[in-house]
Parts: C-alpha cells; structure tokens; sequence
C-alpha cells in the first residue's frame, strides 16, 4: 500500500471509532488474523495485552463503550509511510468501575495488509493504566 492508502485508513479508523459505528464495521477494517498488543498489566482492563485475530478490535470497542466513559481525545499528528503509521495523541477517560481517570498520551503503530490493518500496537503509560483501573 501506499503512503496516501495507509493514511486513508488510519484516518477511516479514528473517524469510525469517534462516530458510534458500529463494532462489526471497525472490525472489519482489519485482517482475520489481526496482531493486537497494548502491552501492560494484563490483569485489569480486558483489553491490555498480546492478542490474536480481528476479535481483539471487536472486543476492544465493546469492552471500552462499557468500561470507560471517554473524556477527551486529541490528535496530535499521525505520520505514514508506505509501510506503516504512527498516530500520536493524549486521552483521558474514565474507568467506570473505580472512578478514576487514565490520563496519557499516547502512539498507536498500524502495519497494513491487502488494504487492511494487519497489526494495531498501542503505547501509552501503562502504569497510570493500571492504577486507574484498580479499585
């Protein structure tokens, strides 16, 4: 794909994820056998971790619209190249079971096959995570 492709896509993923769409149409902006990791403490927020398969955004999106009220999210910059993109941004939300706020910035790294998101890598402070998340 190319550097204009990847751009497109990433931008059609955040534009989804802020609209409502639904968790089937995000889905299947990806491969079947998606690469998931949002490394940190596994034990707290189903979504953290290295997963396997198109069902790790499915379960991501469902999880979050339960678990998490979201308070705001900005994009900073998202660089493409033919191969890859790398989003930059900040969020806070708030995990609902405690109450807390995650407050962090945050890269996201796409890879892309066949015009699909092969692999989704989210970098944030996983520690502010955890403790958010704790009761």
């Amino acid at each position: 794909m190319t550097q204009q492709d990847n751009l497109r896509l990433t931008q059609q993923l955040l534009e989804k994820i802020g609209s409502g769409a639904s968790v089937d149409e995000i889905a299947a902006l990806c491969t079947p056998d998606l690469d998931w990791n949002i490394p940190g403490d596994t034990g707290v927020l189903p979504w953290i971790g290295h997963k396997k398969g198109r069902t790790a955004m499915s379960d991501f999106i469902r999880d979050t619209q339960t678990m998490i009220e979201r308070v705001s999210l900005d994009i900073h910059d998202i660089l493409a190249n033919d191969d890859r993109t790398i989003i930059f941004g900040h969020l806070q939300s708030r995990v609902i079971a405690s109450g807390k706020l995650i407050d962090t910035s945050f890269a996201i790294v796409l890879t892309f096959s066949g015009e699909k998101i092969a692999s989704y890598l989210m970098l944030e402070d996983s520690f502010a995570v955890s403790m958010a998340a704790r009761r």
